[in-house]
């Protein structure tokens, strides 16, 4: 459908591409991926037409229709309603519309046998366009994306940036490119929109390339893997998780390859510093030089997985109860919030507050950091609590004429220069890059300060909205691991799946206009949420001035078990554990098996020979997927013997 060949681009004398090539298939879903400033919108933009590369060739079949969603359509704006302006993706069906409109008009004075035969032709085009059914498609796509119907003809105007773009990605879905390229698309959307557009780009007829930082979201749509990286394109057969074990496979082979070969290279150097003084091996030294100039050299692996390691120290610890919010009300006019909701927190506490936009999850925020009046109630802080509130607008807050390091230090006076630099080395700003000045950064880099800040504020408890947005995969993984060495309290807001999994120990949301909690993570809370729509999920307790916690089901008393049936028990207990034992020991087996094939796997003979490093890598596989098996066998037993254990107790 589309191929890049050899393709290079230049920004200055920096190459962000170099003989990079890739084929894109029909119906292909491809996931690109890389750091932050490799380049990957910039790719969108060259197949767009939009920028011309400086070498190689993008070669398009003739038919291959393009559409592309980028940041730069958050800027468009008009009086238009939101649904005419998705309508526009009907071209030839709104013509068509205007000139029966128009011969309608017309007949009716005007009544001639000529103006009812082009009238049947231009119905005729219309109804073989579906144009009978393009507004309800339209409106169909826009509700998706979480647009009421009485939004649907409001002026696109009215309308913030982020839900501009929703109109602007509706618009693009119905338009039904040959190729739909999408950047950074679930940056603006909540999480039911997000499940929504993933179950359409799973159907979607034409190929699709995404660019994304949400690993969920990757894993869930895409089949196909791009890597940008040190100006090439590294093409993996799989989603995002089978990118990740893929390549560190391919790293430990590299990194063998490598190493070997620094070693060789060793060797023959210190042989010609050796021998080219004399004149028996001269000729022998000489022919090590040619040989050393011949080598392709392979390229050392670089280590892209930060690892942080932060010292949060507080300027008080907090008491048990850290916040309590009583009996309160908060509406906007006519628009309902909250209405006599109650929420506790306690020291420890790790919530991730979920749920569709417009429902209030910013505004609960600001109520918690006392930001924003409430209608009625009451909001208590416990003892000794200080937090620190990080929200995107207040990126424009920082001082554009201050560093880094400056920045930093107002955070924090009692840090030194050289602790300072290694929060800023956390999160990837390292050697001069400290003496930036704030006004220089991207969005993405003004987030990773202002999420620094806050990290070293001292604050035990921790306010953070939308902490994700504009971070990459890598100061994603470097903020979870920074809320996994915090020791104090925080409520996060956040669409991205995976950074949910990763931080919270309950989960709240707002439903009714109440505050409701779930005792447990995301996945428990995802599994929950699921059993209940199928009508076997626990219920809900609690009454409208307290918040709903979800609770298990207390099970009923039953009557002592009889002597048999504890046999019977005991019986199945020993088979349990038996099944266990012999699961570990094969996986112990197969832990050696896997081992000595990474070190083959490393060999540069293995390495050398394609056929050989095929099979190699093929067994590999097979060893690490029984593995798998054998871990969920073992897991599922040592459980069931579990209850059993209970049971005989």
């Amino acid at each position: 459908m589309i191929s890049i060949t050899n393709l290079s681009y230049y920004l200055g004398s920096r190459a962000l591409y170099e003989n990079a090539s890739l084929h894109i298939k029909p119906n292909q879903k491809i996931g690109l991926i890389g750091l932050n400033g490799t380049g990957k919108s910039t790719l969108l933009r060259i197949i767009n037409g939009e920028y011309q590369a400086d070498g190689g060739t993008i070669s398009k079949a003739g038919d291959v229709t393009l559409g592309f969603l980028n940041q730069d359509l958050l800027s468009y704006q008009t009086d238009d309603s939101i649904l005419s302006v998705a309508m526009q993706a009907f071209e030839r069906v709104n013509q068509l519309q205007v000139q029966i409109d128009e011969l309608l008009h017309e007949m009716e004075t005007n009544y001639r046998d000529e103006l009812v035969d082009k009238l049947g032709k231009v119905q005729e085009e219309f109804d073989a366009l579906d144009g009978y059914t393009v507004q309800s498609r339209a409106e169909e796509i826009m509700e998706g994306l979480g647009f009421s119907t009485e939004d649907l003809q409001k002026p696109l105007r009215t309308f913030s940036g982020g839900w501009r773009m929703r109109v602007m990605l509706a618009k693009l879905l119905l338009q039904k490119p040959s190729l739909l390229m999408l950047d950074e698309p679930t940056n603006h959307l909540d999480l039911p929109s997000i499940q929504w557009v993933e179950k359409y780009i799973q159907t979607y007829e034409g190929a699709v390339i995404v660019v994304s930082h949400d690993r969920e979201f990757l894993d869930n749509v895409i089949d196909v893997t791009v890597e940008v990286a040190n100006a090439k394109l590294n093409y993996y057969a799989g989603n995002y998780s089978f990118y990740l074990e893929e390549k560190a496979l391919r790293n430990e082979i590299q990194k063998g390859a490598y190493e070997n070969q620094q070693a060789k290279i060793r060797q023959t150097e210190r042989f010609i510093e050796r021998f080219k003084a004399k004149a028996t091996k001269a000729k022998q030294a000489q022919s090590r030089v040619k040989q050393l100039a011949r080598m392709e050299l392979v390229d050392a692996v670089i280590d892209e997985s930060a690892r942080v390691n932060f010292k949060f120290q507080f300027s008080t610890q907090p008491g048990r109860h850290i916040l309590h919010l009583d009996d309160i009300t908060k509406h906007y006019g006519p628009k309902k919030i909250l209405t006599h909701a109650d929420i506790r927190l306690e020291r420890g506490d790790k919530v991730a507050l979920i749920g569709a936009n417009g429902r209030g999850k910013s505004t609960l925020l600001r109520i918690i950091s006392g930001s924003e009046p409430l209608n009625d109630g009451k909001r208590q802080l416990g003892h000794n609590v200080s937090f620190s509130f990080y929200a995107q607008h207040q990126l424009e807050s920082l001082s554009v004429d201050d560093t880094l390091l400056d920045e930093l230090k107002h955070a924090n006076p009692t840090k030194t220069e050289g602790e300072l630099r290694g929060v800023l080395g956390c999160f990837l700003f390292s050697n001069d890059e400290v003496f930036k000045k704030i006004k220089v950064l991207s969005g993405g880099e003004k987030s990773r300060v202002a999420l620094a800040k806050v990290l070293l504020s001292q604050a035990n408890f921790l306010l953070l909205d939308e902490p994700t947005n504009h971070l990459d995969m890598q100061s994603v993984n470097i903020l979870i691991q920074a809320l996994e060495q915090y020791e104090g309290t925080y409520v996060v807001v956040s669409h991205d799946r995976y950074f949910v999994s990763q931080i919270a120990n309950k989960i709240w949301y707002i439903e009714d206009e109440q505050i409701k909690e779930y005792p447990g993570t995301y996945d428990e809370y995802e599994w929950w949420m699921e059993e209940k729509k199928q009508g076997a999920g626990s219920k809900e307790q609690g009454n409208p001035k307290t918040a709903t916690v979800v609770t298990l089901p207390v099970p009923r008393s039953v009557p002592p078990a009889s002597d048999d049936e504890r046999k019977e028990w005991q019986r199945t207990l020993k088979k349990l554990t038996q099944q266990a034992e012999e699961s570990e020991t094969k996986i112990g087996l197969l832990e050696e098996r896997k081992k000595r094939l990474e070190a083959e796997l490393a060999d540069p003979t293995t390495y050398g020979d394609s056929k050989l490093m095929q099979a190699k890598n093929d067994e590999y596989h097979r060893v690490k997927t029984e593995i798998d098996q054998l871990q969920d066998e073992w897991e599922t037993a040592m459980l069931e013997a579990e209850k059993w254990e209970k049971k005989l107790a």
